[in-house]
């Protein structure tokens, strides 16, 4: 039985990382699911949730404001969700510029957003953070989706900007997200991808849902409601927007601890992991978004059990393992202690170390969801 287990969890943590994405090429290749496009430019909000963002607002608005998107075509709506520094009097300067405000007592982002839709005046709404920086043809590339009938979201494309100053963290975080597309670019040839990034995402004005649980991860909750109403969510990956790269591990791992939190909180209040009612979207998203933020207790029980082999089976095969895996651990712990020094930019040390970082922080996550914690408001993270 504990033979079985162990071979059993090695598996499983295979398929998620490998042998997800290989079934996701096979699936494609048998029914692959092309987008009609046409260069349309339909009546949009471009909504951005804002708390506390005066470092980034100006840039922000400037940004959208200089968009390769027809004015008359393009409503501005920033919602502040009871910021008290300068975002708002930042904001309200761009007033003469058609850019709106609407300014609201702190609740949470879940909140805000339920509040700001129904002011939204565009056929189509598209979320953005305010720290995301659009490339000039972002918006345009983004809404050609929306001439084909069957989709009702679309995605765009997260790249990240190197920090001025950051640790090894950084370069982790970049092979992932480049792994990440690789695999939402797959998903979407299925026909949907799982859920959509806050940073740049747009939706058809009527399939929004309010956000039941305001606890949950706004795009998460919002982008999944568009394949349960049967429209397909894309990827557009011609469709660029930008953020800065995570700047140290500490704010990282606090970032992706709170994100895998309020993330299942919202994937759990879905109800799409119905394989019956939703078929293969259901699996995808059961193996990218809720069994990979389980992994680090996979690896756990891996260790623990190959111990157990060892003592009760003198197999070299086993001892291989073991110690294949206490050197993996070994290389990730040196990687943490040279992150901010030229042999932790190294990909034999980041690669382990974010990977286990990673890891370890989902636990943290999911072990808060456990326990009941519940996070509404938001402070965002600007190193």
């Amino acid at each position: 039985m504990i033979t079985f287990l162990f071979w059993t969890l090695i598996t499983l943590c295979f398929y998620l990382y490998f042998g997800y994405p290989v079934l996701l090429v096979l699936v494609g290749l048998l029914r692959r699911r092309s987008v009609s496009k046409k260069d349309i430019t339909p009546s949009a909000t471009l909504l951005i949730p804002a708390y506390n963002e005066e470092a980034v607002m100006a840039a922000k608005l400037d940004n959208v404001l200089a968009l390769d998107y027809p004015r008359q075509k393009l409503d501005i709506l920033v919602v502040s969700d009871g910021s008290d520094d300068d975002t708002e009097a930042i904001v309200r300067r761009y007033s003469q510029q058609g850019v709106r405000l609407l300014a609201l007592p702190r609740r949470g982002k879940a909140s805000a957003l339920n509040t700001a839709v129904p002011h939204v005046r565009g056929t189509i709404i598209v979320f953005s953070d305010a720290n995301t920086m659009l490339e000039p043809d972002a918006l345009r590339i983004l809404v050609q989706s929306f001439h084909d009938p069957e989709v009702g979201g679309v995605c765009g494309n997260l790249t990240q900007r190197s920090a001025r100053q950051s640790d090894s963290v950084r370069k982790g975080d970049s092979l992932y997200w480049r792994y990440d597309k690789f695999v939402k670019r797959m998903e979407g040839y299925t026909g949907s991808i799982t859920f959509a990034a806050g940073s740049l995402y747009a939706i058809r004005r009527e399939l929004f849902v309010p956000i039941s649980d305001l606890g949950a991860v706004d795009d998460v909750a919002i982008s999944s409601q568009v394949v349960k109403q049967g429209y397909r969510l894309v990827y557009e990956p011609d469709a660029v927007c930008y953020e800065e790269e995570a700047a140290s591990t500490e704010g990282e791992f606090r970032r992706k601890s709170r994100l895998v939190n309020i993330g299942l909180r919202a994937l759990l209040a879905t109800g799409i992991l119905n394989p019956f009612r939703y078929g293969f979207y259901a699996w995808q998203v059961v193996s990218h978004k809720l069994l990979r933020r389980l992994v680090g207790y996979f690896l756990i029980a891996i260790l623990l059990l190959n111990m157990i082999l060892v003592l009760n089976n003198a197999s070299m095969l086993y001892r291989l393992t073991l110690l294949t895996q206490i050197i993996l651990y070994a290389i990730s712990l040196a990687g943490y202690l040279l992150r901010r020094s030229p042999w932790g930019q190294k990909k034999m040390f980041y690669v382990p170390f974010y990977f286990v970082m990673v890891n370890i922080a989902a636990m943290v996550g999911v072990w808060n969801l456990l326990r009941g914690e519940r996070i509404v408001s938001w402070q965002p993270v600007r190193e």
